[in-house]
């Protein structure tokens, strides 16, 4: 799993059918310490109903994505599967 931003979300009026009923979020993922974004933005799909500047958790394994969302067939590689209410990382 990789903690990441919510930065925006995805609006489309033609999509896979598979699709219909989920809502697809552009998250990037952040530096734990800092909590700065790193690494490329991708889109996931919401599975907890996050919001925008959410930190999350991020499922990044497509057979456990179609897993989690009881979905073989639906193209999803990224799923939002936890909202961080906080976290504390320990002393180095």
């Amino acid at each position: 799993m990789t903690i990441c931003r919510v930065v925006g979300d995805v609006v489309s009026t033609q999509k896979n059918e598979h699709f219909t009923g989920y809502k697809l979020l552009i998250v990037q993922p952040v530096e734990l310490d800092s909590h700065t974004p790193v690494g490329t933005s991708m889109i996931a799909i919401d599975h907890v109903d996050a919001g925008p500047n959410d930190l999350v958790l991020v499922n990044k394994e497509g057979s456990s994505a179609r897993l989690m969302l009881e979905n073989e067939n639906i193209p999803a590689q990224a799923v939002v599967v936890g909202v961080i209410d906080g976290m504390q990382l320990a002393d180095e």
